[in-house]
């Protein structure tokens, strides 16, 4: 689960690491009330989605008046902000984060992330603060610093120490750092996160950190243990099929292709999409229904799948393990006749009661389901019809 900038830095605050004041609106209303009591001054106008790449599509502004502030709020209330992290359609703004201007020195970038490749968490510093950093990566890899925290007794002070030296930071400056990279780390801890991301970490005149931007993100599965961060959820900035799926309890993510996948099990759902690629097709979504599912759930899924535009195809991928594949053959098949969907159905079945699900398909008469007990005929036949 992803936090506005405004809310990560909440979480910022609580730990004692340096940011700047700033307030929220939701309304216009709202910016003008602000800007009518604190007409002086430079304040910087942020839009609030959760994206990267804000400042170069026009998301965020340095303002000097109440009425560069109005013209701002007034574009950007009710639009959607397009960015290179975004899709076509973008993410509408419904906040706007005012905060303080200041003048900064020098910027850095400082992040802690999960590398799932050593599994252990990663702090990844560079001097190119400001960009993007698979930017970074590939333009200037040698400006990049990292250390690995052990997963028992974190960060060494002399990781710390190294980080700062590499930096070209001075005395004061790594006292600084130090403190900020040891407060980040048990926020990051703390939290369940699996990214925490300042960008940049600013160096003003009198050598002061600041946190200019920071970005996290919370790992799903421990929101159970984070109540509080839960209630900041914003489902205006997540894809609305995702949201209803998960109100189902069921896992649904939306992808680029246009032919809509249904399975059983996360690692059933990666092979198939592999294979739909390997065949020369494209996932729009999938969608795991599971294994505690009942004829009204699958209906539903079925609905979910179908309602992305993008579906050219349906493949419909089921293992019999704990469900029943007539179960699904029933959802399926009421689904179609309800919604009278006339778009082509591939369905392979496998396991318990795969001989009752073919039955109960193949008696429905509908012409647009086509079942396979072969996994490559029924994939490499969706790819077909999607096309």
């Amino acid at each position: 689960m992803n936090l506005h900038e405004y809310q990560a830095k909440q979480l910022l605050a609580k730990y004692g690491l340096p940011t700047l004041k700033g307030v929220v609106c939701e309304t216009l209303r709202e910016v003008e009330m602000f800007f009518s009591k604190n007409n002086l001054g430079i304040w910087v106008l942020k839009c609030q989605v959760h994206a990267g790449g804000r400042g170069k599509a026009g998301g965020i502004k340095v303002v000097k008046s109440k009425k560069e502030a109005l013209s701002f709020a007034e574009y950007w209330f009710g639009n959607r902000l397009i960015t290179h992290q975004t899709d076509i359609k973008g993410q509408p703004v419904g906040k706007i984060f005012i905060e303080d201007y200041v003048d900064v020195k020098k910027e850095l970038y400082f992040s802690l992330v999960i590398d799932q490749g050593i599994s252990r968490v990663l702090c990844i510093t560079s001097t190119l603060g400001g960009s993007d950093i698979e930017q970074i990566s590939k333009s200037a890899p040698h400006s990049l610093y990292k250390v690995s925290l052990d997963p028992f007794i974190k960060s060494q002070d002399y990781q710390r120490r190294l980080l700062g030296f590499k930096l070209g930071l001075n005395d004061k400056q790594i006292k600084e750092f130090n403190k900020i990279f040891v407060g980040m780390e048990s926020l990051f801890f703390d939290n369940d996160l699996t990214l925490a991301e300042i960008n940049p970490l600013a160096i003003t005149h009198d050598d002061n950190f600041i946190c200019l931007d920071f970005k996290v993100d919370i790992d799903n599965n421990a929101l159970f243990r984070h109540s509080k961060l839960l209630e900041m959820y914003d489902v205006t900035q997540e894809n609305k099929r995702e949201v209803y799926a998960k109100r189902l309890g069921l896992s649904y993510v939306s992808l680029k292709g246009n032919i809509g996948c249904m399975v059983n099990g996360a690692g059933l759902a990666m092979s198939t999409i592999d294979m739909i690629k390997l065949y020369g097709g494209e996932a729009a979504n999938f969608l795991d229904i599971g294994g505690n599912i009942n004829k009204e759930r699958i209906t539903e899924a079925f609905r979910i799948v179908v309602s992305d535009p993008k579906v050219k195809a349906i493949l419909i991928n089921i293992f019999g393990g704990i469900v029943c594949c007539d179960l699904v053959a029933s959802g399926i098949v009421a689904a179609l006749i309800d919604n009278k969907i006339t778009i082509p159905v591939a369905i392979r079945l496998e396991g318990n009661n795969a001989k009752f699900g073919y039955d109960r398909l193949t008696s429905s008469n509908i012409i647009n389901v086509h079942t396979f007990t072969d996994l490559t005929i029924a994939i490499q036949q969706a790819v077909i019809m999607a096309r």
